[in-house]
Order: C-alpha cells, then sequence, then structure tokens
C-alpha cells in the first residue's frame, strides 16, 4: 500500500455520497475540482448552494417522520442561525426551503429588512431575537414589532431586558426566555453567561409578564455549547429544561414552544457515523416522557441549526508552492495561502475539515506538515481527525503540475472570524471565493462572487489611500 488512493480505499469506506474519484482527480458533490481549479486559480474559497437545500431538507424529513412514528403533537419549525454565515447567498437558498431566522447581534435585523424589501421573506417569518442585547439590538427588535413583523421574539437574556420593550413596544409582543445551561463539567466555568438562572425564571415571568397584557411568554429556550450528543450530560440537561418548561406551562397557558438551540454536528471527517435519526427520535422521546409524567401537552420545537446548514457546502481549496525539508526529517508542504487568515478554527479552536488531494491519486504518498504563508509560529496544520499525522502524495520538483488540496466542509463561521474583505495577519488577501449551482436539468454552473483581495483595497482600509 503505497500510492494514496490505495490509502484512503483502505482507511475509509470511499468513495462516499460526496465524494468520488475519476481518473484519479477528486470530485465534490459531483463537481470536478481540477476543472475548477484550472477555470478559477488558488487559493480558492467555494460554495455549493445546493448542499444547504439539502440539509435542511434531511433535518425536515426526520423531525417529521420522527414525529408521525411517535404520534408526537407538537409542531417543528426550522430556524437558521444567522451567525454562522450571514451572506445573502446562503439566507436566499436557505429561504428556498421555507424556514425561519434566529438572530444574534444588533445588524441581523436590518438583514431582515432587506430580505423583507427583496421580497424574499413576510411579515409573518418567525425571527428568535437571541443573544445579550445592547440598545441598538433593543431598537431594531421593536422597530419591526412595531412594524408588523408579528413572529419577532425577543428572547429574554437578563431580567431588565423587558423593561425595554414594555417602554417601546406600542402594541402586543410575544417572547422567549433563555435559561442559563450548566456547561459540560471539563469547561473551565460552571454555568454559561448566557440566560437566565432556572431559579429566577418563575419570578421574571409573575412579576413583568403574567398581569400585563402587552406580553405573552411564548418560548423557552436552551443551548449548550458541547451540541446534541448522546452523552449522559446532554440527556441530564434536556431533561432539566423540559421540566422546567412543564413547571412554566402550569402557570402560563400561553407557552407552547420550546427552542432546543442548534448542535448538529457536521462531517469533519470520511469516517463519520452520527446518527441523526436515532438523536431525533431520542430527544422526542425525552420530551414526550417527561411532559406525560408532568400532565403538560408536548410543547412545539424549534431548532436553530448553523453549522449543520451551511458547513458542509464550503470548501476551501489550494495548491502546494514547495516542499521544505527541515532537520533532515520534517517535511513541509507549504500552501498558497493560509491556515490563520483563511480558517482561524484551524489555529483557535484545533478543529480538523476533511482534507484530501486533488490530483495525483495514483501517486506514491508521504508523512508531511502543511505550512502557511504567514510568518506566525501557529500557521500550520499537521493532523487529522482520524489520526495524528497529514499524508498527501508525494510532491516531485519537475512534476508537469502542482499538487492541488482541498479543505472540504469549512463553510461555516470561518469568513466571519477571519474578517472577510478586511485586513489579515501579514496581509494575507482574501481567496477568490466562487458560487456553484446546479441548473434544473443538473448542469453545474459556477461564477465568481468576489475576487481575491488586492493591494488597493489593504492599502484604502489601512489609511494610505482615499
Amino acid at each position: 500500500m503505497d500510492k494514496y488512493t490505495d490509502l484512503i480505499h483502505q482507511t475509509f469506506d470511499f468513495p462516499t455520497e460526496e465524494f468520488t474519484v475519476h481518473n484519479n482527480e477528486l470530485s465534490f458533490n459531483g463537481i470536478p475540482m481540477m476543472e475548477l481549479v484550472k477555470q478559477y486559480g488558488t487559493p480558492l474559497r467555494l460554495t455549493y448552494l445546493p448542499k444547504i437545500s439539502s440539509q435542511i431538507q434531511k433535518a425536515k424529513v426526520l423531525f417529521k417522520e420522527s414525529m408521525e412514528k411517535l404520534n408526537y403533537q407538537g409542531t417543528y419549525t426550522y430556524c437558521y442561525c444567522t451567525k454562522s454565515s450571514h451572506f445573502s447567498f446562503v439566507l436566499q437558498e436557505a429561504l428556498k426551503n421555507d424556514i425561519h431566522i434566529e438572530t444574534s447581534s444588533s445588524f441581523d435585523m436590518p438583514i431582515i429588512r432587506a430580505l423583507y424589501e427583496q421580497g424574499k421573506v413576510s411579515k409573518d417569518i418567525f425571527v428568535v431575537c437571541n443573544g445579550y442585547k445592547r440598545d441598538l439590538y433593543r431598537n431594531y427588535i421593536t422597530g419591526m414589532i412595531n412594524d408588523g413583523f408579528k413572529n419577532v421574539t425577543p428572547v429574554l437574556d437578563d431580567l431588565n431586558e423587558i423593561d425595554h420593550y414594555q417602554e417601546k413596544v406600542e402594541g402586543t409582543c410575544q417572547v422567549g426566555i433563555r435559561l442559563a445551561s450548566d456547561e459540560e463539567p471539563k469547561f473551565q466555568f460552571y454555568t454559561s453567561r448566557l440566560g437566565i438562572n432556572y431559579n429566577d425564571v418563575v419570578g421574571l415571568y409573575e412579576s413583568k409578564i403574567k398581569d400585563n397584557p402587552k406580553f405573552k411568554l411564548k418560548m423557552l429556550h436552551y443551548f449548550i455549547n458541547t451540541g446534541i450528543k448522546d452523552t449522559s450530560y446532554y440527556w441530564s440537561e434536556l431533561s432539566r429544561f423540559v421540566h422546567k418548561y412543564c413547571e412554566m406551562k402550569k402557570i402560563c397557558p400561553d407557552l407552547d414552544t420550546i427552542d432546543i438551540g442548534g448542535g448538529f454536528p457536521i462531517k469533519t471527517s470520511i469516517q463519520f457515523d452520527y446518527n441523526y435519526r436515532y438523536m431525533i427520535e431520542e430527544i422526542l422521546r425525552t420530551i414526550q416522557r417527561i411532559c406525560k409524567e408532568e400532565g403538560v401537552a408536548e410543547p412545539n420545537i424549534f431548532t436553530e441549526f448553523g453549522i449543520y446548514t451551511v458547513g458542509e457546502s464550503g470548501a476551501h481549496i489550494y495548491s502546494i508552492l514547495d516542499t521544505k525539508l527541515q532537520n533532515d526529517k520534517e517535511l513541509w508542504y507549504m500552501i498558497d495561502g493560509s491556515f490563520i487568515t483563511n480558517l482561524p478554527d484551524t489555529w483557535a479552536l484545533n478543529q480538523r475539515y476533511i482534507l484530501m488531494a486533488l490530483n495525483n491519486w495514483d501517486k506514491d504518498y508521504q508523512r508531511l506538515n502543511l505550512g502557511g504563508l504567514t510568518c506566525d509560529s501557529q500557521d500550520y496544520y499537521n493532523s487529522e481527525m482520524h489520526s495524528f499525522q497529514v499524508f498527501l502524495p508525494k510532491v516531485q520538483k519537475d512534476q508537469p503540475e502542482p499538487q492541488y488540496i482541498g479543505f472540504f466542509h469549512t463553510g461555516a463561521y470561518q469568513e466571519s472570524l477571519s474578517g472577510y474583505g478586511g485586513i489579515k495577519h501579514c496581509l494575507i488577501p482574501s481567496p477568490k471565493h466562487v458560487l456553484i449551482n446546479r441548473e434544473e436539468d443538473g448542469t453545474l454552473k459556477s461564477w465568481v462572487f468576489a475576487e481575491e483581495q488586492n493591494e488597493e483595497s489593504m492599502l484604502k482600509i489601512l489609511g494610505y489611500k482615499s
């Protein structure tokens, strides 16, 4: 076993739904990657838009089928968590699937207004407004409520937030309350900084909502940082939350919805065995069981999937500029980009993505480290999710074309974290960004969303040009 194709086929169940190889070149969701490289060059960021819709539809079908199987009496609503990616092409693709929106900051609200003005959403859309809210965010929320966006729902994050809506909302307003979850034991703190303590929820409701004709408490919100995992910690926190919902439902007839947050994972390795159907059914069973014990009707369910919605639509493509052998034992492949500036989660969180060669699958492979272009010692990538090593085809000095590699499922958060179109470490430019879609007959269509950042924009941002 010394060819790259042998390594992949014997390490994984390959090919997969997304990845195939033809003539020793990789295809991603049916996109011949080398044809894309020859058309647009590298470094390159791509977004495959149909994947966004397919992810949404998969979750909606699984919830529908699971609810029917268990005779679950509540409804299901899919929200997209905008902070995962605010780009217009993401929202426009997601909104084709009858979804709603979860927000986390002030400028989410003008985005929703822009979508409304473009005819992409109506005033009936549910907008779950999360996060700790400064005055600007609160003003945008009340402005939209007063303009007739009747399902804009501020989720209270502290005890005094509701005072703003009491003063500013002109008619009536539905609200939610976020509960402060306990964090996983390995965290450096015990309870989330976000949300309201469990012990304060009843008092908040009775003092400021119960007898106030302006407000209806419709939703309790729950989120934990570890995501939806089959662990005793997750089931314990979910059960605690549902018990609190039942307690509140008994004193608040208007309450009929829980938001169980985001947290569905995406594939960060070809070896991926997360059972979405099992997890959905177990969540529903847990809610059903507790509600039956408490004598409470089953609530409607909202989710706010972000990474799950957009993550698997993205990829970053690089070419290998050169190889360097350091200390006679450490081999480096230098890429024409940067991990710190293009994929900051690899640096900040030690996040691992699916990494594969685009070409030369028939060549010998070798162990190596990948180095980025910045002068920072942390700008490297040297392990994959399934191993503590990176293997790629051997690069020869005289080979006819460069070695190309791809990092896949990078569609969430990376551009926002790295400051899209702004100044980055060592002035490494943002790569060219290409969008890919399919026509009704299945033909691939691609176009440039943004060219690679140039020196003119950098000099302007830095104040050297007006």
